[in-house]
């Protein structure tokens, strides 16, 4: 049996998301966790220390272990390089299992890089930790380039989330100018911009009939709820929180345009998922979005004017709007299929064992 033993937060789509999509192409996955959560395709899902607090991580060492040792996995697999990709790491298995650990953005790009003692001490257990795995894998160049940084000897691969690009496919939008936004309603993700900026688009152009559908939820939703308000926004911004695939599809089918301008990130699995539904992207001008969107549809994370501007040109010229979608879909299917991606997964998880030393 090839049994990975994933070190993941089980409540985490982008966890069941891979676990489900390896466990159909014939590996016995279990998920170790501090977030316990059904994860459909996974044998087993084990709590370990559940909660949230950073002395945890440490204190938890020698369950991990132990849980290990009993799983007694062919691969021991981290997502989140900081938290669960340390556990990984120090699992002490041997090189006979290989350590795989995944980049999500924030664990490489923002936490080892804040100032002061926090900051010193992540990037020293990043380190750490990158220093003993065997393959290291990222959705961006840009996050690759900050794991070479670390002088890790691990083979680095970028291998996205993906999108079902079969499912998540171009529609009929509705009569108006509905845009989404489908990211966490949390500082990074910049969705006070994304309000303000959409009231501008009201302002400039009242006869669209502009509807901003929010999804993805977050601690910010008060704030952003009173800002709206204070907008003068009423139902025309649409607090949608976080809602399963099929709810997401329809939405996305029935909008014109899609937002994402977060401070930080890597390949966004929200923004690959609108390109598949053949929408015109506006995204903040990262090193990730530059692999995807053209530059004209990039503006500065926190730059309402800027962003305003893109949506307002995209209703004002429906030829444009409807050119890039095509092109946008066309990108998603051959680039960003989840099933590809986690094909080319399967295929280096087996690339691994192969070579990795086999016990005496």
């Amino acid at each position: 049996m090839k049994r990975i033993l994933f070190f993941a937060d089980a409540s985490s789509i982008h966890t069941q998301r891979w676990v489900r999509e390896i466990a159909s192409r014939g590996f016995d996955c279990v998920v170790a966790t501090r977030r316990p959560a059904e994860v459909l395709g996974a044998s087993d899902v084990i709590p370990i220390r559940p909660g949230g607090d950073a002395r945890g991580w440490l204190l938890a060492l020698p369950e991990v272990t132990r849980v290990a040792k009993r799983v007694a996995p062919q691969w021991v697999h981290g997502h989140y390089v900081t938290s669960y990709g340390l556990w990984a790491a120090a699992c002490g298995l041997g090189p006979q299992v290989p350590v795989v650990l995944t980049a999500w953005g924030s664990d490489l790009l923002v936490t080892p890089r804040e100032k002061g003692l926090r900051g010193g001490v992540m990037s020293a257990l990043v380190g750490w930790s990158l220093q003993r795995a065997a393959l290291v894998t990222a959705d961006s160049q840009d996050v690759l380039a900050e794991v070479a940084r670390y002088g890790t000897k691990a083979r680095c691969e970028e291998v996205l989330w993906g999108a079902d690009t079969e499912r998540f496919r171009p529609g009929r939008p509705a009569e108006g100018f509905e845009i989404a936004s489908l990211r966490s309603w949390e500082p990074n993700y910049n969705i006070g911009t994304v309000l303000e900026a959409f009231a501008r688009l009201r302002a400039e152009r009242p006869q669209a009939h502009a509807v901003l559908h929010l999804l993805g939820g977050g601690p910010d939703e008060a704030a952003l709820r009173a800002q709206a308000a204070a907008l003068g926004l009423g139902d025309s911004a649409r607090f949608l929180g976080r809602v399963g695939d099929a709810s997401m599809i329809a939405m996305l089918q029935r909008s014109r345009a899609s937002v994402s301008v977060p401070s930080s990130d890597a390949t966004s699995v929200a923004m690959l998922e609108s390109l598949a539904c053949g929408l015109p992207v506006v995204a903040s001008d990262l090193p990730a979005n530059r692999a995807w969107i053209e530059p004209e549809w990039l503006v500065p994370p926190r730059d309402a004017a800027a962003l305003a501007a893109a949506l307002v040109r995209l209703h004002d010229d429906p030829d444009v709007a409807q050119a890039l979608g095509r092109r946008n879909r066309d990108v998603a299917a051959r680039r960003a299929s989840r099933r590809a991606q986690m094909e080319r997964m399967a295929v280096l998880y087996d690339a691994l064992r192969l070579k990795a030393p086999q016990p005496a």
